[in-house]
């Protein structure tokens, strides 16, 4: 199948998944990697207990949260913005 042919087959809405090689798909800056980190105690449970109240698992909450203080330093004009300061 040519590019014009999948482009009209996706724009008219069929399928075209079956003209993709899914097995080279990949997620770009998504790979991951397994890392083990030791928190204090008090951390693991002020965190299960957030993610409980959340309704999401330890993991989750943890990755979010490096995430966004991640793209706060990427991005600090941004966050200064999103972010009110105390008076």
């Amino acid at each position: 199948m040519n590019s014009s042919e999948f482009d009209r087959r996706f724009e008219d809405g069929e399928s075209v998944i079956d003209a993709l090689d899914l097995s080279a798909a990949r997620r770009p800056r998504l790979d991951q990697r397994r890392v083990n980190v030791d928190f204090p105690l008090w951390m693991v449970e002020q965190l299960d207990l957030e993610a409980s109240r959340l309704g999401v698992t330890r993991q989750s909450i943890i990755k979010v949260w490096l995430a966004e203080r991640l793209e706060r330093r990427r991005h600090p004009a941004e966050s200064a913005v999103a972010e009110p300061t105390s008076s």
